[in-house]
């Protein structure tokens, strides 16, 4: 009986933390954008792609990254370097979040445009501290010339996803310990490519939560309104059904696959996805190559970045941490921001990029209407309890 009581109580309670509104803690915007991240500084020894993520002093000298005119963040590909063929690494940028966030929290990414082209493949994504063994979620993704956004869990052995969840994208693979995860594709139009850069860029939320992981994409007419008016607390209530949902399920409890997660952007360049030849070839001609003029093959090949934020249901204290400079698929960890929630940080493991229904928490409900429930559910635990 105490079992059972417990179990509802930490359901109960979660429903309720769900359905809070969120605070913004992080903004990474404007001319400081930069200053919240960390830059890889080595070649790609994760994805094995040719490309050098330089650091920050090589970023600036060769204008990869940069924030522009209009106030927006420039992330790109070297395009400008005739490279020979004995080098066969182009420069590119992967930055970290020097904070983590833990459950509880909300990412919001706003770009006006993505890098594209044969051999391209750039992504917006998070990691926890020890990757792969702490969990990825994949948010925006694409390769050489696709049309649609792919986003993706990846866990150690043990997590499926059924098929049968509430959402708008299409699910492909469900073995989230596959080199691909546990994958679904978008289905709403202008999320990746020439047409996401041509109709205003659009932006993408990501809800990390004890009740798994949903990720929502509006193009750019379609963003709701507490996104374009900046406000600093946000209800996703009305949000509706995301493009992806992840949810705890039997077949997969998310939290204890994952930990504190830090936001990552990277360009990437052919590789073990882009470069694949069978892949490579459905969409671009040849074989994968980087070398030789940078333009106009890279022409496409950046970001132009409103703002990455992080919101939480809590309010968050920064603590320091152990840090780390190696380059072995962990970012330097300056400070944590703690959500609300928690789940054991089971390891995990996940190609970098590469049941019972479930949907969203709160999702297309009205807000009052959502914490009144929440509300009167916990009421009545606390009754249970007290018998």
């Amino acid at each position: 009986m105490l079992l059972r009581r417990s179990t509802v109580l930490a359901t109960s309670l979660a429903m309720a933390a769900s359905s809070m509104g969120y605070d913004l803690v992080r903004d990474y915007s404007g001319p400081n954008f930069f200053d919240g991240w960390d830059f890889y500084g080595s070649w790609d020894n994760l994805t094995l792609s040719n490309v050098w993520w330089v650091n920050e002093t090589r970023a600036a000298a060769e204008h990869l990254a940069y924030v522009n005119d209009a106030g927006r963040a420039i992330i790109r590909v070297d395009n400008t370097t005739n490279l020979p063929p004995d080098m066969p690494n182009r420069d590119t940028i992967r930055i970290t979040t020097k904070e983590l966030y833990d459950f509880g929290s909300l990412w919001v990414f706003d770009a006006t445009h993505l890098p594209y082209g044969c051999s391209v493949w750039p992504a917006f994504w998070t990691k926890g501290p020890n990757w792969p063994y702490d969990g990825e979620i994949d948010i925006v993704e694409g390769i050489n010339l696709m049309k649609d956004n792919q986003m993706a869990v990846h866990t150690t052995h043990g997590c499926t996803i059924p098929r049968n969840v509430t959402q708008t994208g299409t699910i492909g693979f469900t073995d989230c310990s596959q080199g691909s995860g546990c994958t679904v594709h978008e289905t709403k139009p202008n999320s990746f490519g020439e047409a996401f850069a041509q109709n205003g860029g659009g932006v993408w939320a990501t809800q990390y939560d004890v009740q798994g992981v949903f990720i929502w994409y509006w193009d750019r007419p379609n963003v709701p309104q507490e996104l374009t008016n900046n406000a600093s607390s946000i209800d996703i209530s009305t949000w509706g059904t995301p493009s992806a949902a992840f949810p705890v399920t039997p077949q997969c409890n998310l939290t204890q696959y994952f930990t504190p997660q830090q936001i990552v952007i990277d360009i990437a360049l052919c590789g073990d996805w882009a470069g694949v030849p069978g892949i490579y070839s459905s969409t671009c001609p040849g074989t994968c190559n980087v070398t030789g003029p940078g333009s106009p093959a890279y022409n496409n090949a950046w970001f132009e970045i409103n703002y990455v934020r992080a919101y939480t249901t809590g309010a968050p204290t920064p603590t320091p941490t152990p840090s780390s400079s190696a380059p072995t698929g962990t970012a330097t960890v300056l400070t944590t921001v703690t959500g609300t929630g928690s789940g054991a940080g089971a390891s995990q493991t996940a190609s970098d990029r590469q049941g019972t229904s479930g949907a969203p928490p709160a999702a297309g409900g009205a807000g009052v209407g959502v914490m009144m429930m929440g509300l009167a559910v916990l009421a009545g635990v606390l009754m249970v309890l007290a018998c």
